[in-house]
This record gives structure tokens, C-alpha cells and sequence, in this order.
């Protein structure tokens, strides 16, 4: 079994050259399914978690979230990137206190957004959060690598040349890779590749086909799938219940 150092140290690998998926797990099951199949890594879902409790995305608190993480990392060797949305605070000193618990968990990557539940933080401090959280981790394990997140489909008018410019002054603050979950036409993502380089781009992809090779072409270096895999996994839980509860007598 790795430590937590050499599952960090092999995570920062991993975004040094060439391409990986790295698929969200909401449970321990899924956690080790997905290790089954040969995946080098996996990410936390805050949606999947919720749903696997019985909420909804955002209802979680910091305790269940750290709580789901030691999970997820006690279930596999494999290195766990965490979901944790805005840090679960909007003031820089609270997120890097909450972000320190999180890299305690043994986590090899954080993320952190820009959304706050009701609105987007303004640029100066959103830039002054990341900020704060590369020097939590630092405190802790400068290995943990820090995810700067742009939540710009929460904002319909921001355009991607926003959002790009976002993404800049995340990786200008500390964050380790960059991540802008609904840029998605080639284009717009190969300016987002460039813009940040050489540090990592990762894409969220929702539909499993050859898109997600063009991605890899264009210079991503890794696709995440959010909270898909859990919603197609409760699709199918919905349909089956539902012919179950047809076979019932009235």
C-alpha cells in the first residue's frame, strides 16, 4: 500500500505530460470499481455525495464532506482529488483553515471554486481565496496540488474569454491546475490550454465519446466527468425500482 506521500507525489505525475481521465466516485463501491478498471486516479463529486445521502448538491456540510473524503481515501490506493466546492467559506483566512482539514484527510488534489451558493466572487477575492488556499497547503504538504475552479456556467452573461482570464489569475496565485467546467467548444479550450500553460488543464466531459480524444489532442491534460456517472448509475436505479414497484399487487 502507498503513503500518502508517494499517492501525492504520483498525482503530480500524472499532470506532467500526456492524458488521463480521472472519474468522479460519490461511494466506496464506486471507488473501487473504478480502481478495478485501471483508472490512475479519482475525484470527489458534490453532487454524487449529496445524492448518495439523500440531498442535494450543496446541502453537505464541511463535516460530511471531510467525512466523504476519508471515506474515498481509505477505499482505494488510488490518488483522490477532492470536490470542495468554495471551501466552505467566502473569507480567505476560513477557507485556508477549512482547506487544511481537507489536505488532513490525505487527499492529493483540492478544488476550489469561485461560486459562493449565491453569486460569484468578484476577481480580486476569488484571486485572494486561491491564494489562501496555496498557502494552507503549503503549510501543510506543498505535494497537494490546488485545483482554481471558474464556475462560469453559474453566470450566463460571462464569456469564455472571462472565464479564460479567471483561470489565468488563478494559476498567477497558486493554483496548481486549472479547471473551467463548461468551456467546451475545442477552440475556446485550446486558448485556455495556451493561456495557462504549462500548467495542467482539466475539462469535464458528460458524453463518453470522441470528444474526449480531441481534448486530449488539443492539449487537456486531464477530463473529469462531475457528477454523471452517479446520475446515470441513479437513472437506472429510478428505472428498475419503478418495474419493481409495477410487479406489486394493488
Amino acid at each position: 500500500m502507498p503513503t500518502v506521500a508517494e499517492t501525492r507525489a504520483a498525482f503530480r505525475a500524472l499532470h506532467q505530460q500526456g492524458f488521463f481521465i480521472i472519474p468522479n466516485a460519490w461511494d466506496g463501491g464506486s471507488a473501487v470499481r473504478l480502481a478495478r478498471l485501471g483508472f490512475k486516479a479519482i475525484a470527489s463529486t458534490s453532487a454524487g455525495a449529496a445524492w448518495a445521502e439523500g440531498r442535494q448538491d450543496g446541502e453537505l456540510s464541511l463535516e460530511d464532506v471531510l467525512a466523504h473524503l476519508r471515506m474515498l481515501v481509505g477505499a482505494t490506493d488510488l490518488p483522490v482529488n477532492a470536490d470542495f466546492e468554495n471551501g466552505f467559506a467566502d473569507d480567505p483566512d476560513a477557507v485556508a483553515r477549512n482547506v487544511a482539514l481537507a489536505v488532513d484527510t490525505g487527499v492529493a488534489g483540492v478544488s476550489i471554486e469561485d461560486w459562493s451558493g449565491h453569486h460569484m466572487y468578484d476577481l480580486a477575492h476569488a484571486v485572494d481565496r486561491i491564494a489562501a488556499a496555496r498557502a494552507a497547503i503549503d503549510a501543510v504538504d506543498p505535494a497537494v496540488m490546488l485545483i482554481g475552479r471558474n464556475e462560469n456556467f453559474r453566470v450566463p452573461e460571462m464569456s469564455a474569454a472571462d472565464s479564460i482570464a479567471r483561470a489565468v489569475a488563478y494559476a498567477e496565485a497558486g493554483a496548481d491546475c486549472l479547471f473551467v467546467p463548461f468551456i467546451l467548444d475545442p477552440g475556446a479550450v485550446a486558448e485556455l490550454v495556451a493561456a495557462v500553460a504549462p500548467k495542467p488543464v482539466n475539462v469535464v466531459i458528460h458524453d463518453y465519446d470522441a470528444s474526449v480524444a480531441e481534448f486530449a489532442r488539443i492539449g487537456v491534460r486531464r477530463c473529469s466527468v462531475g457528477g454523471s456517472l452517479a446520475g446515470i448509475v441513479w437513472e437506472a436505479f429510478d428505472a428498475a425500482a419503478a418495474r419493481l414497484k409495477v410487479c406489486e399487487p394493488a
